[in-house]
């Protein structure tokens, strides 16, 4: 063996693993809470993503939100018994214990008040959806993690989901022209309507497009709306949010050449949880906040249309920027 072999395999041989990274989850209000801990603790589930573990958790939940007030036991109790997940009585103390954070409770109105608490702390923070329950939260938590220089990101499965990835780059489409995506879209009181679950179908229309969008006009009735929106280089991007019917997820991405319909057939959070560990390891978010506050300010544009009896509206300046 000759001197650099024998240095390399000596440096080979002291080469330490990555470290594992200890998550802490705060929310545990949502199923993706036993999902996520399923597929990032069990090396054995078909769906694991490797390099990080869920190692505590705060219980959170919002009473007066039925799909949190009616979960919440039952989650926090299934982490605490099946997967031995020390569940602590406040964020502060959560902290303490990880490398990085997933704001999980399905209640937006509660993301900015919990980043209070985490972002201070320089961990990366994922916020899962919806990001915030108003565009005025959004900007705030985005301007305080960059106050701290905490890096954070917040997407939709939906953005990595295969079917979606594929379309994106097949490279018959090349330029994507314009985009139609279609989802479920139930509603939830104390959110903006698309802000609740037609998120997932907006953050498709986004994954196609892009950001640019600078205007809005929504048709609603009870059992779907159907929202479009004007680019500022003249594309057109539209999101069906179903409530009667079928409730798939899918796109239409139209090119220069060709047309793509695609059918969301195999969503699932491995996607995602890839793209998060990705993101704890280097901090560089796939979804850069601007893109992220544009969407938001889509959906809130889109319920300013619908009390204007499908009027055009105007999205902030700033919002595609």
């Amino acid at each position: 063996m000759t001197t650099l072999a024998f240095v390399m395999a000596l440096l080979a041989g002291a080469a330490e693993p990555p470290k594992e990274i200890k998550i802490g989850l705060i929310g545990l209000d949502t199923s993706h809470v036993p999902q996520f801990t399923a597929m990032l603790n069990d090396p054995k589930h078909p769906l694991h993503v490797a390099g990080g573990r869920v190692v505590v958790g705060f219980r959170g939940g919002s009473p007066d939100v039925e799909a949190s007030s009616s979960r919440v036991d039952k989650f926090t109790a299934e982490l605490r018994d099946k997967w031995k997940i020390e569940i602590v009585d406040s964020i502060e103390e959560l902290v303490k214990r990880v490398d990085a954070v997933m704001i999980e409770s399905v209640d937006g109105r509660a993301h900015l008040p919990q980043a209070r608490k985490v972002l201070p702390a320089h961990k990366p923070t994922f916020i899962d959806k919806p990001f915030t329950a108003s565009v005025k939260e959004a900007r705030e938590l985005v301007r305080l993690a960059q106050a701290n220089k905490t890096p954070i990101f917040s997407a939709s499965s939906l953005r990595f989901a295969p079917d979606i990835e594929a379309l994106r780059g097949d490279p018959k489409l090349a330029t994507v022209t314009g985009a139609f995506s279609w989802g479920p879209s139930p509603t939830e009181p104390h959110h903006p309507d698309l802000f609740w679950y037609g998120i997932h179908a907006v953050e498709i229309l986004y994954t196609l497009m892009g950001p640019g969008c600078v205007s809005v006009s929504r048709v609603n009735t009870p059992g779907a709306d159907v929202v479009v929106g004007r680019w500022r280089d003249g594309r057109i991007g539209t999101v069906r949010g179903v409530r009667d019917g079928a409730k798939s997820y899918g796109a239409v991405a139209f090119g220069k050449d060709t047309v793509i319909p695609r059918e969301v057939k195999g969503a699932d959070y491995r996607g995602l949880l890839v793209e998060v560990m990705k993101f704890f390891q280097t901090g560089e978010s796939p979804v850069p906040p601007e893109t992220t506050l544009e969407m938001m300010a889509f959906m809130a544009a889109a319920d300013a249309s619908k009390a204007k009896k499908g009027a055009e509206v105007q999205l902030p300046s700033t919002a595609g920027k």
